[in-house]
Order: structure tokens, then C-alpha cells, then sequence
């Protein structure tokens, strides 16, 4: 009656049969099975089971630290993220130190576009930044524009041409104007995609787009100083000779910068690759006005 009164009875007891469950974030033990009678190993083979078996984890740890498929395959990864022993990791960079960019890497990050002013003032007063800035965009627009304004003027910049221009009539003047302009443009296409291909097969890794629009910039802007003196002093004057000379010069230290930025060569090849175009330019506009 004792064991009433308290609320306890002989059906409370848990039976002798019946495994108690463990608290939670512990491993319970394995229930008994006494109807099924297991072989034991021998010992060593009883050994080499328990340590590829599940490993026992310590009391209180939960089951996410350690190793529970077997050895671990590092030496200190069995402790690398337990309490107090913080595994190292590192972050790969995808572009690499820009002190070590060579070629074929990943090119380095050039920025937004530059707007045609900041483009047109960067070539002559930032060609090393700007080139390299500008080396994955093109600049159709610019160039296309810059060169076709050029052509429209360095007709006037040799003598015998000025003189049939001016000398024709109107209607025929025109069309031999545009027709020049056209052929200047397309001349700085041609000759723009030799230089990639040079720059290409010397191991340069630029797109073309970005190295004919630059080019052809390159040729317009570099050979607007001599033009204006010769619009006005004509095309055989000692001065625009020189003047002449002095901006091919410009043109061929512009075209190194600018393959070597675009196609990550050195400037050696980066000259190479503009040699093709820089003797075209010095004998069909240069060596034209002599």
C-alpha cells in the first residue's frame, strides 16, 4: 500500500529486458540481443575492426568534431577543429600579385571605360595608364572618328594633292576628299590588324578590337602636328620635315607601350610587333612629303 500511496506500483519498474534510452548527445549503448549468439573474432582480428569502426566520441563533445569515418589522412587533422586548434586556410588570389603578372595570366583588372576626352588627353599625356586601362574595350567610336577627320585633312598636308584639290571644282573636290579619308581609315584597319597578328604570334594575349582602335588613334594623333604645319608651310618645308620625323618617333615609342600594355609582351616584342606598321606609315606618309 506504501507504493500506492507514493505513485509508484510494480508495473512503474522499467523491465530487466527493456534498455534504458541515453540522454541526448550521447552515444547509447547497442541493445542486448540474448536470442542471437554472436562468433567473437579472434583478437587481432578483433583489434584491426576497432579502429576502422566508429571511433567513440568523448563525453560532452558533440558529434561534429573529430573524425568519424576512420584515421583521419593528416596527422593534425584529428585535432585541427577541436577546442583551441584552429585550422589554417588560405584565399587563392584568381588575378595574383601584379608584381609577378606575366604572360598568360589572368589579365589585370583595367577598370570602366574612359570617356573619349579623358582617352584622347591620355594617349599623349598618360599613354602607360591609359593603354592598360583600355586594353579589354574598344574604341570603335573614337578612332573611327579621330582617323576619318585625319584623312579628311592630310590630303591638304602634300603639296601635289593640295594643288589638284584646290584647283578642281567643287563637285569633283568632294568626292577625292572623302575618297582620302575613307582610304585613310581603311589603311589604319589593315594595318592595326597586322600588329595584333605580329603581337599575337610573339606570344601576346590582347584582344584586336581594343589593338587596331588604339592603333589607329596612335597614327591620327601623333601625326596631327606635322599636318598643321604643312596645311600651311606645305608638305617639302625643313620644318615640317622635321617635325615629321620627330612625331614617327613619338608614334613608334606609342605603339611599344601600347602592344606591351595590351598583349603583356616586353617592349622589344612589343617594337616588333609595330615595325610593319611603322615602316607603312613612314613611307606612305612621312617619306610622301621628303
Amino acid at each position: 500500500m506504501a507504493g500506492f500511496r507514493n505513485g509508484r506500483g510494480r508495473d512503474n519498474r522499467p523491465p530487466h529486458n527493456q534498455p534504458q534510452q541515453a540522454p541526448y548527445g550521447y552515444n547509447a549503448a547497442p541493445p542486448p540481443y540474448p536470442q542471437q549468439q554472436w562468433q567473437q573474432p579472434p583478437q587481432g582480428q578483433q583489434g584491426r575492426q576497432g579502429q576502422q569502426g566508429h571511433q567513440q566520441q568523448p563525453y560532452g563533445e558533440p558529434e561534429y568534431f573529430g573524425e568519424p569515418y576512420g584515421q583521419p589522412q593528416h596527422p593534425h587533422a584529428a585535432t585541427a577543429n577541436n577546442p583551441g586548434h584552429t585550422q589554417m586556410f588560405s584565399v587563392d588570389d584568381p588575378y595574383g600579385d601584379a608584381a609577378t603578372h606575366h604572360t598568360g595570366a589572368a589579365p589585370v583588372p583595367t577598370g570602366p571605360r574612359l570617356p573619349w576626352k579623358a582617352l584622347l588627353s591620355g594617349i599623349v599625356l598618360r599613354p602607360a595608364d591609359t593603354f592598360l586601362r583600355m586594353r579589354d574595350h574598344a574604341v570603335w567610336g573614337p578612332a573611327l572618328i579621330v582617323t576619318f577627320l585625319y584623312g579628311l585633312l592630310a590630303i591638304f598636308g602634300f603639296d601635289k594633292a593640295r594643288d589638284e584639290a584646290i584647283n578642281a571644282t567643287l563637285s569633283t573636290a568632294i568626292p577625292y576628299v572623302l575618297m582620302t579619308a575613307l582610304g585613310f581609315v581603311v589603311g589604319g584597319l589593315i594595318l592595326g590588324a597586322v600588329t595584333h597578328t605580329l603581337a599575337r604570334q610573339l606570344g601576346g594575349d590582347g584582344a584586336w578590337q581594343p589593338t587596331v582602335g588604339l592603333s589607329m588613334l596612335i597614327m591620327s594623333i601623333t601625326d596631327a602636328p606635322r599636318l598643321v604645319f604643312a596645311l600651311f608651310l606645305g608638305g617639302e618645308n625643313g620644318l615640317v620635315q622635321v617635325i615629321g620625323w620627330l612625331t614617327w618617333l613619338a608614334a613608334g615609342a606609342l605603339f611599344t607601350v601600347m602592344v606591351s600594355r595590351s598583349h603583356d609582351l616586353p617592349w622589344p616584342k612589343a617594337l616588333g610587333a609595330s615595325a610593319i606598321q611603322l615602316v607603312a606609315l613612314l613611307s606612305l606618309i612621312k617619306l610622301g612629303t621628303l
